[in-house]
């Protein structure tokens, strides 16, 4: 599909659209950035959007002084802290009934159903780690809310899930992003990120196959 090819490019030329934006607008990235990550974390409608390789790009952006990296940390901190807790929320509300709705433009049970498998599994830490795990990164939140984990327990899972993200990807981006290999192969370097996140979550719809097998 076109747009799917579209989407791929934008996330592949994060460093050039980005950059542009902020040339083009100032300030106004901050705000651009929050809403991608509230949004790719806080709607299950939105799991697609560029989140790893988003703030690994954002962070060589303020390496090379076109960004502040501490008010961008600060930034997407707190878009991801709400971003799941609004997910969770909205999980809350539907409760299990959303295990009998069907599959639509919006939702997709098989993403909702391998969050749940990797929920069980881990548990609260899952909040953790499917914070570097595309997909069910949006989706964790939301089954903690369906399946109603205690709210202290998982903001603070939220907190710290949220801290060691945003600060591992956009610090490394700030440190690494601009050594000249980086800067030469960001493409290559963009698509190992996307690829080595997704790792988690295919070991573990593999496992799960080969178990009901």
């Amino acid at each position: 599909m076109e747009w799917i090819t579209q989407v791929f490019g934008l996330i592949l030329h994060l460093d050039q659209h980005l950059l542009e934006f902020t040339q083009n607008y100032g300030a106004w990235i901050y705000g651009l950035l929050f809403l991608i990550v509230f949004c790719e974390t806080g709607l299950v409608v939105t799991p697609i959007l560029p989140g790893d390789s988003l703030l690994f790009v954002a962070g060589t952006l303020a390496g090379t002084g076109a960004l502040d990296p501490h008010l961008l940390a600060v930034t997407m901190t707190v878009a991801a802290i709400l971003g799941d807790s609004v997910n969770y929320g909205i999980g809350k509300w539907l409760g299990p009934r959303v295990f009998k709705m069907q599959d639509s433009w919006f939702f997709n049970r098989k993403y909702l159903e391998a969050a749940q498998a990797f929920y069980r599994k881990h548990g609260g830490k899952t909040i953790v780690i499917a914070r570097f795990v595309p997909i069910i990164r949006t989706y964790a939140p939301f089954v903690a809310g369906v399946g109603a984990m205690d709210y202290r327990r998982f903001i603070a899972f939220n907190v710290g899930g949220a801290l060691l993200w945003v600060l591992l990807l956009v610090y490394g981006g700030y440190f690494f992003g601009n050594l000249p290999w980086v800067k030469v192969h960001l493409s290559k370097v963009i698509i190992g990120i996307i690829v080595i996140s997704m790792l988690p979550g295919v070991i573990e719809y593999l496992r799960s196959r080969r178990s009901v097998s």
